[in-house]
């Protein structure tokens, strides 16, 4: 595909990219099979292991995941500044492992189509995450939100469990 991968040694950077009016695009590598970052997206307990970002200050309370073409997802979280559980629900419209998954964001009007595609090249899995709003409104009101920001310390935080998730893996 003619994509250089970045070398073992190359520092291990979340890259956000806005591409057009109505896209946002994060990219980063792990030193890891993509079958393995396909399970840390795709297996509740690992999923829920990295997904908020610490700083967030959010508790995951539970992950319902049916992956497979038409499957839902709900996730749930807590904040101590809201009294209410807050749901985040989708469905996924392609299953593709461990190679690409799309999934829709359905808690809001103006949610993202997500797209996330893994490719592994000696050991060594790229990841890019395309999120495709309807408008350019709604992108730069996630924006304005906060809610696009998490995604370099969720990346980060799925790295440092890549070996206890390889061990579990077997």
């Amino acid at each position: 595909m003619g994509r250089k991968m970045p070398t073992e040694s190359a520092p291990k950077v979340t890259t956000t990219d806005r591409r057009s009016d109505r896209e946002l695009v994060f990219t980063r590598s792990f030193d890891a099979p993509a079958r393995l970052i396909y399970k840390a997206w795709t297996t509740p307990d690992l999923l829920m292991r990295w997904w908020t970002p610490a700083s967030f200050d959010i508790t995951f309370i539970s992950c319902e995941l049916d992956v497979c073409p038409g499957g839902t997802y709900r996730f749930v979280f807590g904040h101590p500044s809201s009294d209410q559980p807050m749901a985040f629900v989708g469905r996924y419209l392609e299953v593709e492992p461990p190679h690409r998954l799309v999934w829709t964001n359905e808690e809001a009007e103006d949610g993202a189509i997500s797209t996330l595609t893994l490719t592994e090249e000696n050991g060594r899995t790229h990841l890019v995450l395309v999120d495709l709003y309807p408008s350019k409104e709604a992108l730069d009101a996630a924006i304005a939100s906060g809610s696009t920001a998490g995604f370099d310390e969720q990346f980060i935080q799925l790295d440092g469990l890549i070996p206890e998730f390889a061990a579990l893996a077997g």
